[in-house]
């Protein structure tokens, strides 16, 4: 994050002594990006953090991908995957991918059991709460979280997930980092006055605690030769991961809620561009919230008919009533595909019927990516097959 937090015990200058009350040296880890050249924190462990106990291999859950191919535009359920609810699944190992590239893998879990101790040394994570409520433990302290929040977490960051019931995730895992849009931010890192949010709309992590545990389990998902070139491992560390004293610095977890997001309208339809809130490397983040739209007399609210030339699209539909898309079977919890190589627009009729709207109320998470996506397990057992042909009159037999 662009902006500096302290909380607990740290010296008054970095890199000297810090003692505990027994006169022990707490032992002080910098956690940073681009070797030495960007965003870290500095934190402050009763344990050394290198000690590990024991070591093995963790098996992941499918990672296998496959090519959109014939190229098609897609219509996932997600609500299909995970049946009647949760089932003892956990919001880390119970993730099932819907499609991935080499910089973006995205994921979907209903989970009701609390997560192991996990680290994704690939990349940072953005895990959208569709519904329900938990608490995301850290190595920084506690994220309390709940719908429509976007949680941030920067790579290699240990942490759980703690359902309070059952809890919808859409996980968007990089391969890079993810940060506020760079047009939005100044050159010093600080949120700008035409930025759709700000630092005050920004929760960090609260409530440091030590436990003193031993023999705990860190999963880590790392580089590999797996599928996708992803692979597990879990790390038995001799005390709990949780030991930090103190910490400071500009890098951490942070939570931002989607509805204090402050969209952007004009008197004519406003471009994808106009809801980023994200972005990675190669890749993009968009949302789509209850709006006022288009005033122009003549003005038609949806979205044009547009060729992604350069970008697949992924639209996570999550509330309200998303106008384009009436017609073609979509609902809370579905996910359109709209691949490079295929114009796509609004469903028939969506043209006409929006004309003299004067407000959406409709809530959705958009990807896009700059290489083509792959179609993971999920994404194959709970694609309608259907969706393609929804723009044609006649259905699926107009499509033959």
């Amino acid at each position: 994050m662009p902006y500096y937090r302290v909380a607990g015990s740290v010296p008054p200058k970095r890199h000297t002594q810090h003692r505990a009350p027994d006169g022990s040296l707490y032992f002080e880890e910098l956690m940073g990006e681009e070797g030495f050249s960007s965003d870290s924190s500095l934190l402050y462990h009763v344990n050394i953090p290198s000690s590990i106990a024991a070591y093995r291999v963790w098996e992941l859950p499918d990672q296998s991908l496959v090519p959109n191919h014939p190229l098609t535009p897609r219509h996932l359920s997600t609500h299909d995957l995970f049946g009647e609810g949760a089932a003892g699944t956990d919001a880390v190992t119970g993730r099932r991918l819907l499609l991935g590239n080499a910089d973006v893998r995205l994921s979907y879990v209903v989970a009701d059991t609390t997560s192991p101790y996990y680290r994704n040394a690939i990349g940072d994570e953005c895990l959208y709460v569709e519904a329900g409520a938990a608490r995301v433990e850290t190595v920084f302290g506690d994220l309390p979280v709940g719908e429509g929040d976007y949680v941030v977490v920067p790579r290699a960051t240990t942490y759980r997930i703690v359902p309070d019931g059952p809890v919808r995730v859409y996980a968007i895992e990089a391969n890079s980092h993810i940060t506020p849009a760079k047009r939005y931010l100044s050159r010093f890192g600080q949120l700008l006055e035409h930025a759709p949010f700000c630092e005050r709309d920004l929760r960090g992590p609260e409530g440091l605690r030590v436990v003193a545990e031993q023999d705990v389990e860190v999963y880590i998902k790392h580089r590999g030769t797996g599928p996708g070139g992803i692979a597990g491992t879990v790390h038995t560390l001799p005390h709990h991961p949780f030991d930090v004293v103190g910490w400071d610095g500009c890098l951490y977890p942070y939570v931002f809620n989607i509805r204090d997001f402050e969209p952007l309208t004009g008197r004519v339809h406003q471009p994808p561009p106009a809801h980023q809130v994200f972005e990675g490397h190669n890749f993009v983040i968009c949302n789509f919230v209850p709006r006022k739209v288009d005033y122009h007399p003549l003005a038609i609210p949806v979205p044009y008919y547009h060729s992604n030339v350069d970008s697949d699209e992924v639209m996570f539909y999550c509330g309200g009533d998303y106008e384009a898309r009436k017609g073609s079977g979509i609902g809370q919890g579905s996910i359109s595909l709209h691949p490079g190589g295929h114009p796509h627009g609004p469903q028939p009729g969506a043209y006409e019927r929006a004309i003299g709207a004067e407000f959406f109320d409709e809530l959705a998470v958009m990807v896009d990516t700059f290489r083509p996506l792959e179609l993971g397990e999920a994404a194959r057992a709970c694609d309608d097959g259907v969706y393609a042909y929804s723009w044609a009159k006649g259905g699926k037999e107009a499509g033959k």
